[in-house]
Parts: structure tokens; sequence; C-alpha cells
């Protein structure tokens, strides 16, 4: 079931069944709709904690207030709350979800020398130890940022899904959407490191396709992804800012520093609406301005 279907269903259960008030019906069916949207109305099974911590980042970043984003956190969690009670989904992702906090409106990146150190640092000790969980992780951390994907991307990639001669992947998006990414000279020799070294290491079934494993031969989770992209940014970042997105902000950021098109940006990431990629102009732009403040003698 598509998601705009769900919320009227939602909705019509809040008013005949719960009876809240009009006005709250009316309030939660628009932040619902909305979500819907933001999130090119996916089917309701498809929708994960990462799309929800995207539409309230996105809000925060248009000056929502304090209180609207509070209801719509209640909202997503009253639908989802609903949605598991009639078995239209096996999990509820707002159990993962935290709303932003006060002053965060723009996602936190880091600094582009300071990445490339960290991650030139990671493939190097890979390459070095020879160590197969580390050849992962070096590889996994130079295709999020080189690729800029969503760490469940990352995850459900495929060996079939790499072109190795063009330095493209194809990446199964959001909605079933397919995109074809570019990605750079570092992520392909972290990359081919591991396919040559590591993976044959750590593999325990021919069968299993998945571009990346655990460390038990299956499909690497996207918990275990997260975990290695939090202890390699939090020293960088701080530990406490550093989301699922870490890589694919920084990414976004520093490709619109370097003066690529906006919408260029946008086909990269996947993102439906161009407003949704717009975010990243606006810490482009706080960045610009920190950098003048600190070193134009008339600032």
């Amino acid at each position: 079931m598509r998601m705009s279907e769900a919320v009227e269903l939602y909705t019509e259960h809040l008013a005949r069944v719960r009876r809240l008030s009009p006005a709250t019906v009316r309030a939660y069916r628009a932040d619902l709709a909305d979500l819907a949207a933001f999130a090119d109305d996916p089917a309701v099974a498809d929708l994960d904690v990462e799309d929800l911590r995207e539409w309230l980042w996105s809000a925060t970043q248009r000056g929502i207030s304090r209180a609207s984003l509070a209801r719509r956190t209640a909202s997503l969690r009253g639908f989802f709350g609903w949605l598991s009670a009639e078995r239209m989904r096996e999990d509820d992702p707002t159990l993962r979800l935290v709303t932003p906090k006060r002053g965060r409106t723009l996602p936190t990146v880091a600094a582009a020398a300071e990445l490339d150190t960290v991650l030139e640092a990671q493939r190097v000790g890979a390459d070095g130890t020879g160590d197969p969980v580390a050849l992962r992780d070096a590889a996994l951390l130079e295709l999020l940022y080189g690729a800029a994907l969503r760490v469940s991307e990352a995850c459900g990639l495929d060996l079939g899904s790499l072109d190795r001669a063009a330095a493209t992947v194809r990446v199964l998006g959001k909605g079933g959407k397919e995109r074809v990414v570019p990605y750079g000279a570092p992520a392909a020799r972290a990359v081919d490191a591991w396919l040559v070294r590591g993976r044959p290491a750590l593999l325990t079934d021919p069968g299993i396709t998945a571009l990346f494993l655990g460390a038990r031969g299956g499909r690497l989770g996207v918990r275990t992804a997260y975990e290695v992209v939090r202890r390699t940014l939090g020293p960088v970042i701080g530990a406490d800012a550093v989301g699922p997105h870490a890589l694919r902000h920084s990414a976004a950021t520093h490709l619109l520093d370097g003066g690529a098109d906006l919408r260029a940006v946008q086909e990269m990431l996947g993102h439906a609406s161009l407003g949704t990629t717009q975010i990243y102009t606006h810490v482009s732009t706080e960045r610009l301005t920190a950098a003048y403040r600190l070193a134009h003698p008339r600032a």
C-alpha cells in the first residue's frame, strides 16, 4: 500500500475510532501528507528511519517551530504504531527516531581536508595489515563518501552493482529507483583491495553475491556499517554529531563547495525533489561565512 492511501485510512481511524478533534486530525493528515510528498509517496513498507530523519531535518532547515516539530514526531509515532497494529508493517522505525535537538538545523559535515586524512589513513592501515575486516571498512567508507551513498544502499550492493572499468556503481534507492553513480580513484583502490584480498577471506558461501560481507560471511548489516562510520568519524566531528548520513552529507557539501551543479548533486544523491538537495547549499554558505569571518581583515 502506498503511503498516501495509508494516511487516509489512518486519519479516518483517528476521527471515527479515536474521536480526535477535527483540528488535530487535519494537523496529523497534513504532517503525514507532507512526508508522503517528501519521500515521493513510497510503499509504507519501504519507509525507514533514514527517511524520517531526512524529513525532520528538512523541516528544521525551513525554520519550523519547536512545537510543530514535536507534533510531527508525534504524528510519525502514532502512524507507525497504527501500521504495526494493523500488520501493515512488522517493525516500527520511530522506535529509533530522536527528535532533532534545538539549534541543530543543518547537517554536521566533516572538513574536506580532515576527512581525506582520516580515510587515507584507514585505507593505508588496512592495506598494511591485510586484515579483511579493515579492508572492508576502508572500502565501505570510501564508497559511502565517494559515491554519496546511504548506508542502507551500500549494504544492499551486490558484486554486479559495480562497474570497475567505468568506476561507477548501480544503486537501488528509495522506491526502487535505480541510479548509476561515479566514484573516485581512492574508492576504486579501496574496493579493489577489498575484493582481491578481503572479501575472499570472509566469504563462507560462494553463492552470496553481496559486495560487503559481515564477519560471519553474510551480507553486512546496516547497524554494523553505521558503527564503522561512527567509530571513524567520531574523532573528526564528534561522536554525538555523527549520524547515519555523516559521509553522505559531507560528500554533498564538498561537491557543492567545489562548484558542482545542484541538479547534478540531486541526481547523484537520488533525491526526488531539488528542495531536499538545497539544504546542502545552506551548509556550504554557512561554512563560507565562517571562513570569511575568520580570515577577512574587514569581516
